[in-house]
């Protein structure tokens, strides 16, 4: 497992969120001075708009790359530039704010060549949108409080950012069909989240896939899991049943998963047909 760190304290973490917010009024003010959009913005510089929504409102952690980008188009003349170490420091940080009991593997996730992920209940966090993220907390039981609702969301979408770290790790998703049918948060958050999956499941790095509920032969009724390979370590898994983690990483019960992941991905729709079926189901809602 990797060292432990020491927790931010409150003070610690209050301020790292109060430069990230001011950071955030900073590129909006810019980005409309320029005319640009979100939508437009983001296609610039690599982002999607709910990704630049969430940088401007201070709840997302850009990544340097971003920033250096954000300062070329804005013509910012280093003004997002020169936060970039402070920016990497939070990020080594960030590692530090999950829960005690998920913080090996939300560092072995942040270092990882691979990721794979099958989900029968709900979109993956990685996936997730902010609405949907807040939705998937807001209805938890027993209820959590509204700050701790709104730092959790925002863990979820730092970690997000795994997806966009270079080198660009291997990313693979199955999802149940089911999983696209289950509109939570309502009817503009469930349309909002299939545009988020289509923009995902372009990127040249992820590959996503539906497994139909027709198909008649499963090889895995044992409930979600992920399989991760971090840079230059063996491949591990991660379950998580009625809020119970196990990071799996003996070789032998690592290979089970696997195999079985291999079989649905062979069995699961081709990710071409699989955008399809999202693309369908968007302009049917």
């Amino acid at each position: 497992m990797a060292e432990e760190r020491r927790p931010e304290t409150p003070a610690e973490a209050n301020g790292a969120a109060a430069v990230f917010v001011v950071l955030g009024k900073q590129l909006k003010l810019m980005r409309e001075r320029a005319g640009l959009n979100q939508r437009e913005f983001g296609h610039l510089v690599g982002y999607g708009p709910d990704q630049i929504s969430a940088v401007e409102r201070g709840v997302r952690t850009p990544r340097p790359e971003f920033l250096q980008r954000a300062d070329e188009v804005l013509r910012a003349e280093g003004l997002f530039t020169e936060v970039i170490p402070q920016v990497e420091e939070a990020m080594t940080k960030a590692r530090t704010r999950h829960p005690e009991w998920y913080r090996s593997y939300a560092e072995l996730e942040a270092v990882s060549v691979e990721l794979h992920f099958y989900a029968n209940q709900g979109v993956p966090g990685l996936l997730q949108t902010e609405d949907y993220a807040r939705a998937v907390f807001s209805r938890r039981r027993p209820l959590l409080a509204e700050d701790t609702i709104e730092k959790r969301v925002a863990d979820r979408l730092a970690r997000q950012q795994v997806l966009e770290q270079w080198p660009l790790p291997m990313c693979s998703y199955v999802l149940e069909e089911a999983v696209l049918h289950r509109p939570i948060g309502g009817t503009k958050v469930y349309k909002d989240q299939l545009r988020r999956l289509l923009r995902i499941g372009s990127m040249r790095n992820v590959e996503v896939q539906v497994m139909p509920s027709a198909q008649t032969e499963h090889p895995n009724m044992d409930g979600p899991f992920n399989l991760l390979t971090p840079s230059r370590r063996a491949q591990v898994a991660y379950v998580e049943v009625q809020g119970y983690p196990r990071l799996v990483t003996d070789p032998e019960e690592v290979r089970k998963i696997a195999d079985r992941y291999g079989v649905m991905r062979a069995m699961a729709l081709t990710p071409t047909a699989s955008l399809a079926l999202i693309e369908k189901l968007l302009g049917e809602r």
